[in-house]
């Protein structure tokens, strides 16, 4: 275990003093006598007077400063050593001038029980103040506790002074006298009680302050074995070590009360507002430097470019589906993504340049240095392939692509605000329109304000319900007959009639809007196929596509239960299709398809093959379906890899006993071709387009109406 410096210092002390008692007691016994009387004796009142003076500081700092921070700890050693140095103060004469206790009234005997006193007072009162918890007090708790305080001591020294005839001798102080060796002795008890108390409260972690109580009361200890257990003398070389060891103690609780009650807090409270003001420029989980103190970062740029005319740009990183790894992953896997992009855009830094973190999915760089246009493109260039590696994260490898926006200065904005802005919108179409990056352009600013009314048509649309249904056929193909149908979602906007899902899905999954949206669908198709069935039709199975915001839905199984028992479906009609995305994070995904499983649904893989699905995992997973991805069907007669995919997914599907449906069959070579593969089921404009309800019932229900 590591020994910090503090604790090496007080075990140093301790050594010190050991030291110091064992040379003392060494020294033969020095008798006091009037030879000895002025060298002793002012010695004696020397160490009395620093360990009043310590006492009486210790209750000036408790009581007198700081009071707008008074805490219980300071309140309650004030009081205490407020008390040992009044003590300390009258038993200064006694050794200055052994005739000034009779014009004081005071015995030699008094004398004694006073010293034991303050001892004993040090022992408990330390035990009982510094192991409790500190906390703030108010005014009147302190006044309170003055009163209470004020009238004990005074109470107390009267009794003493009034019943010192009636006090047991402890002189001469020997071993052999039980009063003096019973109280001495449960002085020393009561002193190694408080040690050891202390010690283990702050067995986790002992502070400057609390190493310096638990070596005064070292201290305290060897001062009292010196006073009344080593070898008596009414005055010597082992009592004046004793009373010095008493002094160095009390200084030693000066400096660990104003360290615990003032310098530990303020120093803590400095910390906090440093790590406040850190946390202003610097963002928590990276480290990196944050938006604010991006933005004042480009507009010193940008002041400087003004007047040297070179191009002050900003590049603005956004990392592709970040919100689909962080869903499928966990946060804490998209957390550490989110510092490993940070480490390796610092990296790829040169000396002129500063990478920043703007929050969410998205970093930024200031661009300096360069001369043209062209070489902050080319830098771009740069990044990309700088980039292109694979991150490991969890011990899987992972690739990660990447955006890039570009806004330069002063063609694409004056300010770092507008800057910021319009780099914000380029990387966010190079998203949109599927390119690694691009530049600002004031179109762009057109298409952001397009997309916020849509956003917000999107949110009115749900509730004025302009949405409705669409139903594609899934035809067997080896039958001809229908054996299920695909419910899609389409949207009849006021003004601009039927917009494409191509567009407002991707909006409603970025907005959470999505969530509402699918809801919907999935109750009103459940509905409509209700209501078939209510009509005559021969019960069919309706398929229903899960967003990732619905999937990772802690109580969806849940809900589908009780919106079919309302409807009155029975779950075998209806199956949810779910993407490969989704199965990243392979338990969460595990779980709740198995919830849904339980409940009698079917569950289908959409646009399979698209994704990264392991194969190993796939034969564990409960679904009952793989719908083949347009994609690989619409060039399988023309591109031999097309056809070896699908041919691969259909066998693969049959050896793991499960169905297949290939989307986006379009003629009659297709389904050649699809049946030779011995696929299940087709999906496709070769059907039927997708249609309304009623176009369904006449050209697909109605034949197999009972």
């Amino acid at each position: 275990m590591r020994i910090r410096t503090a604790e090496k210092m007080t075990i140093y002390q301790w050594l010190i003093g050991f030291v110091i008692l064992v040379w003392a007691g060494m020294i033969p016994a020095s008798v006091y006598s009037r030879e000895s009387y002025e060298w002793f004796g002012n010695l004696h009142v020397i160490a009395l007077f620093f360990a009043g003076a310590f006492c009486f500081a210790i209750f000036i700092q408790g009581w007198m400063l700081f009071t707008d921070r008074l805490s219980r700890i300071r309140l309650y050693s004030s009081v205490l050593f407020g008390a040992l140095g009044l003590i300390s103060l009258l038993r200064m004469p006694a050794y200055g001038n052994m005739d000034f206790l009779k014009d004081m009234g005071l015995q030699l005997n008094t004398l004694v029980w006073l010293t034991l006193i303050s001892h004993g007072l040090s022992a408990v009162g330390i035990l009982i103040i510094f192991n409790g918890n500190d906390e703030e007090v108010s005014r009147k708790h302190k006044f309170l506790t003055a009163a209470l305080s004020a009238i004990v001591l005074t109470g107390g020294l009267y009794a003493v002074y009034s019943f010192q005839d009636n006090l047991p001798e402890l002189l001469p102080a020997s071993p052999s006298n039980p009063w003096m060796m019973l109280v001495s002795v449960g002085i020393m008890i009561a002193y190694a009680a408080s040690f050891t108390a202390i010690l283990y409260k702050n067995r986790v972690e002992r502070s400057v302050s609390v190493l310096s109580v638990i070596t005064a009361l070292i201290f305290m200890m060897m001062g009292h074995y010196l006073i009344f257990l080593a070898e008596p003398e009414v005055l010597g070389m082992r009592h004046l070590t004793g009373e010095a060891f008493m002094m160095m103690a009390y200084y030693f609780v000066l400096k660990g009360v104003y360290k615990l009650t003032v310098e530990e807090p303020l120093r803590y409270q400095q910390a906090a507002e440093a790590k406040i003001k850190h946390l202003a420029f610097y963002d928590d989980l990276t480290g990196l430097p944050n938006r604010h103190k991006l933005k004042i970062t480009l507009q010193n740029q940008i002041e400087r470019a003004s007047g040297t005319g070179i191009p002050a740009a900003v590049i603005v990183v956004n990392i592709n589906r970040f919100k689909a790894i962080n869903d499928s992953l966990g946060y804490s896997a998209g957390d550490r993504l989110l510092c490993l992009m940070g480490e390796r855009l610092s990296r790829l830094c040169t000396s002129t340049e500063e990478v920043f973190r703007m929050g969410e999915d998205e970093f930024a760089l200031i661009v300096g240095g360069a001369s043209s246009i062209d070489d902050i493109q080319d830098r771009m260039d740069q990044l990309l392939v700088s980039m292109e590696s694979s991150l490991l994260i969890d011990n899987s490898e992972y690739h990660v692509s990447v955006s890039l926006g570009l806004a330069v200065f002063p063609g694409d904005g004056s300010s770092a605000d507008q800057l910021l802005q319009n780099a914000d919108m380029a990387v966010h179409n190079a998203k949109e329109q599927g390119i690694e990056f691009s530049r600002y352009t004031p179109f762009m600013q057109l298409h952001a304000q397009s997309r916020f009314k849509l956003e917000n048509d999107l949110r009115k649309g749900i509730e004025r319900q302009e949405f409705y249904l669409e139903f594609q056929p899934q035809i067997h193909l080896d039958s001809g007959k229908i054996v299920g149908l695909e419910a899609l979602v389409r949207w009849n906007h006021p003004v601009r009639g039927v917009i494409s899902p191509a567009e407002f899905i991707p909006l409603a999954e970025e907005s959470g809007l999505i969530v509402p949206l699918g809801d919907w669908v999935l109750q009103t198709a459940c509905r409509q196929n209700k209501k078939w069935q209510l009509q005559g039709y021969e019960p069919i199975c309706i398929s229903v596509n899960l967003s990732m915001r619905q999937f990772r839905q802690s109580h969806l199984s849940e809900h589908i239960g009780m919106m079919l028992e309302e409807i009155g479906l029975a779950p075998e009609y209806l199956e949810l299709e779910i993407t490969e995305s989704m199965t990243f994070d392979k338990e969460a995904a595990f779980e709740q398809l198995q919830r849904l499983k339980e409940l009698g649904v079917h569950i289908s893989i959409d646009d399979f093959g698209t994704g990264y699905s392991s194969l190993h995992y796939l034969k564990s997973l409960p679904i009952d379906r793989l719908k083949i991805d347009r994609s690989f069907v619409k060039e399988v007669m023309e591109d031999n890899n097309d056809a070896a995919i699908v041919s691969t997914i259909t066998s693969m599907a049959h050896h793991l006993k499960l169905k297949v449906t290939a989307e986006g069959v379009e003629n009659q070579e297709q389904l050649e071709f699809l049946k030779q593969q011995r696929c299940h089921d087709g999906q496709g404009y070769l059907f039927s387009k997708p249609t309304a309800a009623s176009e369904i019932e006449k050209r697909f229900l109605s034949r197999s109406a009972g």
